[in-house]
């Protein structure tokens, strides 16, 4: 909400500065007065008929391009006396998308024809896909430009220094999407810029030049600078020159440092973005000397303290966003005295730790009217906040993980809201909630975590997010959900009570796209609605004691990303329709009692997750769940009834991170090709963000994480319980950043391989119950990061390894069952003062110098006795209450003991 208050300043300035461009009588855009019959210059219509040429026009915006008048052209204006162009504005109008533009805007090149246009002073190109097309350089050439807008334009390279040739510029923008990058030395002979726009144009070799290069821009009024990777916030500057700036947009880059003491001397600023840094120490209390202050946005820093009280000095602060900060101490009313023209408020701590308190008296009538309120882990209740009952105009509220318990009160219903967002998730409320409330189109309902009860409630069809989860929530869903709100696309009612079985209504949400209804005490079968939902992205039914097959569940699917039908009790098996879905990225069907055979995935080569654990599926494992999936992250077939051996194609998969394939009836030998998994040799960056749940067994026990934080921390290799045989693949010592292997369990023989400590970030390591012989090898000292080791129960001999983490391996069940094994911590072969150096018996041998280090030993071990002698017992003699006290201690010790000893002959005697 901030944004567009600062959109429309931005709007409002660029239309300024525009029309002070146009009203000159000399400019005029596509025609001609009628008071000159002057057309335009013949070289010039030519050099614009080469620009058209060299672009790609797919809507065909640049049909008006005939004849010879390029004065009455489209986006092209004129001088009205000399004929010549002065403005060519070709920007994008139908773009709308934050990502890129739509398919309305130009590609192609930029011809250099455009030089030949003399007296050009506006040049806009913005908004169109100029994708991997060098920045035109000969834009510098261009001296007469006034206004030069490339914004978001997909240029790449490097920002040409001849920019700096442009001194008449008044507005520049060259907000690119990150493929850009300067340096910034060419800025300073921009005097008379009053609009700068760099946006995630990559500064990382300014430095701290970046500043002093800005604070030369004298007449500058608007500086945007979000997400440049700027390296550092200088704190000092020598002049001070830029007085006029009214905003500043420093967002999203890489300060450390505490906020600048030079800011407050921006005395005219009016909108201040420093959100999505890592700002450090406290909000100073000059804060409030930028009096003009409209907008503030420190939102997603590390600020820490109290908000100062000179906050409410602000007195023409409309926006406020403070929120995941590290705040502690109170809010008061004295912080808001002044905030009367108040819309938007935001504030909160992060990381969910409540160290900030609303402390305002229940009867506290705010001076603001606010449309806009999030206030996120601070304590407002336990009571629901009153001072929200003169909050009439309020369309967004979140008071989540606020400490309030409860029920929402009446007159909270009672205002009568239009809501777009309504946020109260991570409280203990309780009770029903009301149908009565209302939303306004696509809004946003978070109930997340509480502990309503009673029916799901259902509200109109403007929501479109609905999160329901946790709570207590019983009884079927409402049969004509789908109806009631049909623009739905996101439904988690997950981790309730809810019975019953799917309604089919939920068929009419055709705009679907994630659905979780996990946890809660659903029957019956899946009905065959989901083939109606082209656009369903997750499908969560986990945790239910669902029955049924899945029977032409996805025919009509063929853009679901992810299905997720975990821990329920489906079965039957799966159709081989699912193999069809080109686009799916997750697949988990864990926990249920699929059987039979799993049919070809091999059209699905967008895989990241596939989950089929715990089921009762036989057969081979097929090799063409292998044949073409590059991006899989995680391969889990475990507790199943798979048989046969693992597929040598299974290699292919360069990106996995997890590959269980434990309890099962797999035989053969582990394939040495294993070692290509190189996902299993680097660190991996996370891109997968797709929601659910993931159970990993390690070091004996079952880990629960979410799928989208576990692909680049977790690395795990578990073939346990099968029936493989022959010697450890030496490819397995080749996966650097393993975390887990465990081949426990099998039939595997031969000696542990002697490279194994090459396994240097593993952490688990499982050979138990195998033939494995021969020693253990010495390269395992090195593994440091090793925590849980199991070598019992086969055929290894010789002597334990010792030093690093083999010192805390003390549990001799790692290594019983090796009878040929000695050394600690097994009995055999272990002594007390094993490994300690003998030292012969009398001085034989011993020289002089070790004679008097044993003189001076004993020397300094019989002062160290008198002084603590005297210390304690010269204090008793001297002091008399200190000596009555510790012998009266003493005394009663005494008597304890000698009470403890006189009653155990009184307890009867155990019963053989």
């Amino acid at each position: 909400m901030g944004h567009s208050s600062a959109s429309a300043s931005i709007q409002l300035l660029s239309l300024i500065i525009l029309l002070g461009i146009l009203s000159l009588e000399t400019i005029k855009l596509g025609f001609c007065s009628d008071d000159h019959n002057v057309g335009c210059i013949d070289i010039e219509r030519k050099a614009l008929l080469k620009l058209k040429q060299g672009l790609t026009d797919p809507s065909g915006r640049l049909s008006s391009w005939v004849g010879e008048d390029c004065c009455k052209w489209s986006g092209v204006g004129c001088n009205n006396i000399t004929g010549r162009v002065n403005m060519l504005d070709l920007h994008n109008r139908d773009w709308f998308d934050y990502y890129g533009a739509t398919e309305h805007g130009f590609d192609g090149e930029i011809n250099p024809s455009l030089l030949v246009l003399k007296d050009l002073e506006y040049l806009d190109l913005s908004l169109n896909m100029f994708v991997g097309v060098q920045f035109p350089s000969f834009i510098g050439s261009l001296e007469k430009l006034k206004y030069l807008n490339l914004s978001r334009t997909y240029f790449v390279g490097v920002i040409p220094p001849n920019l700096g040739n442009l001194s008449r510029l008044l507005y520049l923008d060259l907000k690119s999407f990150g493929s850009l990058e300067t340096d910034l030395q060419w800025l300073a002979t921009l005097s008379s810029l009053k609009y700068l726009n760099l946006g995630y144009v990559n500064l990382t070799k300014t430095t701290s030049y970046w500043l002093p290069a800005v604070n030369m821009l004298h007449s500058l009024v608007e500086l945007y600078l979000p997400s440049c990777s700027l390296p550092m916030l200088p704190l000092t500057l020598p002049s001070f020159n830029f007085t006029s700036l009214s905003v500043l947009d420093l967002s999203d880059n890489k300060f450390t440092s505490t906020i600048p003491p030079w800011l407050f001397n921006l005395t005219k600023l009016e909108n201040l973005d420093f959100a999505f840094n890592n700002l450090i120490g406290k909000l100073p209390d000059s804060l409030g000397y930028l009096k003009s202050l409209r907008h503030l946005d420190l939102s997603g820093n590390s600020l820490e303290g109290a908000i100062p009280e000179s906050l409410r000095e602000l007195s023409s602060l409309v926006s406020l966003h403070i929120s995941d900060n590290k705040w502690e101490g109170a809010i008061t009313e004295a912080h808001f005295v002044k905030l009367r023209s108040l819309k938007e408020v935001s504030i909160g701590n992060y990381p969910s730790t409540i160290s900030l308190v609303f402390n305002v008296s229940s009867d506290w009538i705010p001076p603001f009217k606010l449309r806009y309120l999030k206030i996120r882990s601070c304590q407002l209740g336990p009571k629901f906040p009153t001072w929200l009952r003169n909050q009439t105009e309020l369309t967004t509220v979140v008071l989540r993980n606020a400490g309030i318990s409860g029920t929402i009160p009446d007159w909270f219903l009672q205002l009568d809201l239009q809501l777009e967002e309504l946020n109260f998730a991570d409280n203990q409320l309780s009770g029903r909630v009301p149908n009565s409330l209302r939303f306004s189109h696509a809004s946003t309902v978070d109930l997340t975590s509480n502990r309503f009860e009673g029916p799901l409630p259902l509200w109109s069809s403007n929501i479109t997010w609905l999160y329901l989860r946790d709570n207590l929530f019983s009884g079927p869903i409402p049969h004509n959900i789908g109806q009631v709100m049909p623009n739905l696309k996101s439904l988690d009612i997950s981790k309730n009570s809810l019975s019953g079985s799917i309604p089919l209504s939920l068929g009419n949400l055709s705009h679907l796209h994630y659905i979780w209804i996990s946890n809660n005490l659903l029957s019956g079968e899946i009905p065959h609605f989901f083939d109606y939902i082209p656009s369903l992205r997750i499908i969560d039914m986990s945790n239910n004691s669902l029955s049924g097959e899945i029977r032409h569940f996805w025919n009509n699917s063929p853009f679901l990303l992810s299905i997720d039908l975990s821990n329920n009790n489906l079965s039957g098996t799966i159709p081989r329709s699912l193999g069809s879905l080109t686009l799916l990225q997750f697949l988990g069907l864990s926990s249920n009692n699929f059987s039979g055979e799993v049919p070809s995935l091999k059209n699905c080569t967008n895989l990241y997750v596939l989950d089929l654990g715990d089921n009762k599926f036989s057969g081979p494992i097929l090799a063409s769940i292998g044949e073409s999936m590059p991006n899989l992250r995680i391969l889990s077939l475990r507790s199943n009834s798979f048989t046969g051996s693992i597929p040598l194609k299974l290699c292919g998969f360069l990106a996995l991170r997890i590959l269980d394939f434990s309890h099962n009836n797999l035989s053969g030998n582990i394939p040495h090709c294993i070692g290509n998994l190189s996902g299993m040799k680097s660190e991996l960056e996370n891109h997968f963000n797709s929601l659910g749940r993931f159970e990993l067994v390690s070091k004996g026990r079952v880990l629960v994480y979410d799928y989208y934080s576990i692909l680049h921390l977790v690395t795990s290799v578990d073939l346990s319980d099968n029936k493989l045989s022959g010697e450890i693949s030496i490819g397995l010592t080749s996966l650097v950043k393993l975390g887990t292997l465990n081949l426990s369990m099998n039939h595997l023989t031969g000696i542990i391989p002697a490279n194994i400590g090459n396994l240097e970030s593993i952490e688990t390591l499982d050979l138990s119950m195998n033939k494995l012989s021969g020693s253990i090898p010495q390269s395992m000292v090195s593994l440091t990061f090793l925590n849980h080791l199991n070598l019992s129960y086969n055929n290894l001999s010789g002597k334990i390894p010792t030093g690093n983490q083999f010192q805390t391996f003390v549990d001799p069940s790692i290594y019983e069952g090796n009878p040929g094994l000695s050394g600690c911590p097994l009995p055999t072969g272990c002594q007390n003062n094993e490994g300690a150096p003998q030292v012969p018996s009398g001085d034989e041998g011993e020289d002089d110098d070790s004679k008097l280090e044993k003189l001076q030993f004993v020397i300094s071990m019989v002062i160290g006795f008198c002084a603590g002698f005297w210390g304690v017992f010269g204090t008793l003699a001297v002091k008399r209450s200190w000596r009555y006290a510790y012998f009266h201690f003493l005394d009663k010790v005494t008597n304890a003991v000698l009470y403890f000893v006189s009653t155990i002959g009184t307890y009867p005697q155990k019963r053989s």
